[in-house]
């Protein structure tokens, strides 16, 4: 879940910034031209499934909003938010339209604080199942077109000799990848993102009322940090190490490795 509570004058610009920042590399590079093709369909399948898990997860709780505001469906349209779809396109992470709910109608079986805890890590934690998915989905495909993943220390090579094959596991790939981008950038513990109402519940009571009071100053650590490259500087080894930690696992135990 993800909700700007500023200007979205200011997510328009940041977001023209980035895209005129990149297009100009996809329009004379063929490689990444693909790359960019290949996305659309791993952002519509990450965020959908991302929303959708914060909306199963609340109504499985008791709370029927999100049912209530069909958001209880695989409906990429109604999940999308067309700025976050593109950062997460342009610039790796991104967010969704948010799912909303409301704790008062979650059943008593644990605390208010506890469930929205669990609603908000269902959607970084479906994510992170897909690229588990998606990894052996690369594997079953290695196997049955006789094919392998030659890593080196910087690259990961499709080893294959039917281009088609290459094409659908490099889509396969960046499926990987932009799941594990959307569910790592959205634990980061700051407002509005996920990560601050799952830490939210493991704090101390002086502790969560500090953060209630200093809500919107951690809400302007976090644009800071967002339109600045500190966010790839933190979230792009993380990403890359999990990208390449992930695959690494799923082709050693399928033998596609080389």
């Amino acid at each position: 879940m993800f909700s700007f509570g500023y200007d979205k004058r200011i997510l328009y610009v940041i977001l023209a910034i980035f895209v005129i920042m990149n297009i100009g590399s996809y329009l004379t590079s063929q490689d990444k031209l693909l790359n960019l093709v290949l996305t659309l369909p791993a952002v519509l399948i990450a965020i959908t499934f991302h929303e959708f898990a914060h909306a199963y997860a609340a109504d499985k709780l008791g709370d029927d909003t999100p049912r209530r505001q069909g958001r209880l469906n695989l409906n990429p349209l109604s999940h999308l938010d067309w700025v976050g779809s593109i950062m997460l396109v342009f610039a790796g992470f991104g967010w969704g339209k948010p799912v909303e709910i409301n704790p008062r109608n979650f059943n008593r079986n644990r605390s208010m604080s506890a469930s929205e805890a669990i609603v908000s890590f269902a959607g970084p934690a479906m994510n992170f199942i897909l690229a588990i998915v998606f990894s052996v989905i690369i594997g079953i495909t290695l196997i049955a077109t006789n094919s392998y993943i030659n890593i080196t220390s910087y690259t990961m090579q499709i080893v294959t000799a039917n281009q088609i094959t290459a094409v659908v596991i490099q889509m396969l790939m960046v499926c990987v990848s932009v799941n594990l981008g959307l569910g790592i950038f959205n634990l980061i513990p700051l407002p509005p993102l996920d990560g601050s109402k799952i830490i939210r519940n493991f704090l101390p009571y002086n502790a969560k009322e500090w953060m209630d009071r200093n809500y919107q100053i951690l809400y302007i650590i976090f644009i800071v940090i967002w339109i600045t490259p500190i966010a790839g500087m933190i979230i792009s080894p993380i990403i890359s190490g999990a990208y390449e930690g992930i695959l690494k696992l799923i082709l050693n135990l399928f033998g596609r490795i080389i």
